[in-house]
């Protein structure tokens, strides 16, 4: 190949390696403007999804935590629960309220703990590294919960037409 082929070759690499610069810093723009939101909204809106589930007789794995938490009968506990998973998902998705369901995640948090401590034998196949499909629910609903955390560290900040909260 030519000196002057080579030298095209290398200048069209370059203008694609501007374009590629380009469109990444167009999507991390976007990413940056629109992520905080759909974190919450998805988020909340997962809460929504899955505490409905239980007041309409859905099996869910929150049956496990009715059963770690001694102070009802499971019939009353999981739509309770279902309940509050619905408060804290409508809490997330309106951004006023994001402290309030910190403060219901906060609440509910104990008793998921619980069942790690009280319920091994359901939680986990080998403790700690092999949890059931239980175990792994409850390990989801730990680190949704940091999750909502991240979401909360950003409630003070206002909206800007660089990054929408």
């Amino acid at each position: 190949m030519s000196r002057t082929g080579i030298g095209r070759i290398e200048t069209l690499l370059k203008q694609l390696a501007a374009k590629m610069r380009d469109v990444d810093h167009w999507i991390v723009r976007v990413l940056r403007r629109y992520g905080h939101f759909l974190h919450r909204v998805s988020l909340g809106a997962l809460f929504v999804w899955f505490g409905l589930l239980k007041p309409f007789g859905q099996k869910t794995t929150t049956s496990l935590l009715a059963h770690t938490v001694y102070w009802g009968k499971p019939e009353v506990v999981v739509p309770l629960l279902g309940w509050w998973e619905v408060a804290i998902g409508l809490c997330l998705i309106y951004r006023p309220l994001v402290r309030m369901a910190l403060f219901l995640l906060a609440i509910r948090l104990p008793g998921t703990l619980l069942a790690f401590v009280l319920l091994p034998e359901v939680c986990f196949l080998n403790v700690p590294f092999v949890p059931t499909p239980e175990g792994q629910y409850l390990v989801k609903d730990v680190v949704i919960l940091f999750a909502a955390v991240a979401i909360g560290g950003s409630v003070r900040e206002e909206s800007t037409i660089h990054q929408y909260h």
